[in-house]
């Protein structure tokens, strides 16, 4: 059967108008040699493509809204499930129901009419079931862990080509790996998703002349050595393209008031100095404001990785390294809740490394090459502080999905993935048998 008879939703093969386009991930420069494009009409339209490509000897990799590729899809059939837009808000069971092709803003802009708040990231452009595939580091993390932990029901579709509701009470192996684990075991259709009260969330950003880095980091240090877990805080070097000047900020929420939040802020206050304040009681649809990320796509290059402390010589490294070609330097603190995730709740388990390090910059031609160099040095010089882990839902093109699980967990996943999808119908962006 050919592929356009098999969907009802729109199917685009390589050399025709618009396929490019549809193939192209957020990460502009990745590229993508997928075999076609199909846009799903609904859930049962992601049933029969997944029929199809049973049949017919072949792999789909869903990718929402593209963020997170790895590249690693030659042949493969690119579903995209934009179209899969439903959001259900049950504000008196603090419940949502999130399509597979929502993005966190319109959630956020749902749930705060209630005063509710999701478990979201940094980007309001990131789909809901990408972020929690991955497992997700929210805002919120400190507060209430892995994002992926918030999962109370998942709709897929699985290697059969059928429909399933899964819980931890009808498939626990499969609701375990499928919160945090990748990806890998079905396609998801919709999720079933916690809320938390959020009658007040203070945010936003300060930033300071670049020559403050010192003084920043080290009460980024300060703050962040006892600091609640409802309050979390970024800290970022950033040095844009010239003449806009270098600068050096710090990104935070605070679930509570805003009196609160200034008593726990203060070394930041102490610093002097600084350019700009946004910071105050904001409405929890305005979170994905704060960190300023891009949301159409871009041709950003990046690097994390995990920092087992901040003693002195690593706050030199990363308060003073030179930066260039690099656009910015982010140390986000972790801990809380996130330390603590139970391993049989979801497959992320717990993060015990404090701090999380980003490296970003352009994936150009004539600056792609130094940005990755720059980036390898900035880890090579910060030695034992680096972990080796990454958590999955930031591995880029070169990473695997073992740097991101223990071993233990990896091998958990790997035998779920062979037990659900034996015919090897689905493709993660960094799949567990690589």
């Amino acid at each position: 059967m050919d592929l356009r008879h098999a969907v009802r939703g729109r199917v685009l093969l390589p050399g025709e108008d618009g396929f490019d386009e549809a193939a192209g991930p957020w990460a502009v420069g990745v590229r993508q040699p997928v075999s076609a494009v199909v846009e799903a009409e609904d859930a049962a339209d992601v049933a029969a493509l997944v029929r199809y490509a049973r049949e017919a000897g072949l792999t789909v990799t869903a990718q929402p809204s593209g963020h997170g590729a790895s590249g690693d899809v030659q042949g493969v059939i690119l579903l995209r499930t934009a179209r899969l837009d439903e959001v259900e808000v049950d504000a008196p069971a603090r419940l949502a129901r999130v399509g597979a092709g929502v993005r966190w803003g319109r959630v956020l802009a749902e749930t705060g009419r209630h005063g509710l708040t999701g478990p979201v990231g940094s980007s309001p452009a990131v789909t809901v079931a990408g972020f929690l595939a991955g497992g997700g580091v929210s805002w919120f993390g400190r507060a209430y862990g892995w994002a992926a932990d918030s999962v109370r029901a998942f709709e897929i579709v699985d290697a059969d080509g059928e429909q399933v509701r899964v819980t931890a009470e009808s498939d626990g192996e499969l609701f375990w790996a499928l919160r945090g684990g990748g990806g890998d075991y079905a396609l998801i259709t919709s999720i079933e998703l916690a809320l938390y009260p959020a009658p007040s969330v203070y945010g936003g950003r300060i930033t300071w002349p670049a020559t403050h880095a010192g003084a920043v980091f080290d009460a980024f240090r300060r703050v962040t050595a006892d600091a609640p877990r409802e309050l979390s805080v970024w800290v970022n070097r950033m040095a844009p393209p010239p003449p806009a000047p270098a600068m050096v900020g710090v990104d935070v929420t605070y679930l509570g008031d805003d009196a609160e939040a200034k008593a726990l802020l203060t070394a930041f206050d102490e610093i002097g100095g600084s350019v700009s304040d946004t910071r105050g009681l904001m409405d929890i649809a305005d979170l994905g404001t704060i960190a300023a990320e891009p949301t159409d796509p871009s041709p950003m290059l990046a690097r994390t990785e995990l920092l087992t402390g901040l003693d002195e010589a690593t706050l030199d490294t990363l308060a003073g390294a030179d930066l260039a070609p690099l656009l910015n330097l982010q140390v986000r603190h972790l801990g809380g809740a996130l330390s603590e995730a139970d391993p049989a709740g979801g497959a992320g388990g717990p993060l015990a490394e404090p701090y999380l390090l980003y490296l970003l910059g352009l994936r150009l031609p004539h600056l792609a090459d130094a940005v990755r160099g720059k980036q390898a040095a900035l880890v090579e010089a910060l030695g034992q502080a680096v972990s080796g882990r990454k958590p999955y839902t930031f591995l880029a093109p070169g990473d695997h999905a073992a740097q991101a699980f223990p071993a233990g967990t990896l091998a958990r996943l790997r035998e779920v993935k062979r037990d659900r999808d034996p015919y090897g119908v689905f493709r993660a962006n960094f799949p567990v048998l690589d």
